[in-house]
């Protein structure tokens, strides 16, 4: 396992993560040579495969997208709120 001290870890952070997610070897990070900390790979690699279009081809429509589903008589916005003013 690679060891560095905290001062050269604090400096080159991000490419030190990036090397420890692409090799998976682990660094341990040390202030006077004393162990800190361990920067170890993820043991989860994040989601799956895009989920994006799973279901495609399982729905049928039926009748028109565009119309409502209930006549616009029955729709509570449009009463007159005061019938016979």
């Amino acid at each position: 396992m690679e060891s560095m001290a905290i001062s050269k870890f604090k400096a080159t952070c991000l490419r030190v993560l990036e090397e420890v997610r692409s090799t998976g070897q682990p660094v341990l990070v040390t202030r006077r040579g004393v162990p800190v900390a361990e920067v170890v790979p993820p043991t989860h690699r994040g989601p799956g495969p895009r989920r994006l279009g799973v279901a495609r081809g399982s729905v049928t429509v039926t009748g028109d997208l565009i119309e409502p589903v209930v006549p616009a008589e029955l729709w509570e916005a449009l009463r007159d709120p005061h019938p016979g003013s």
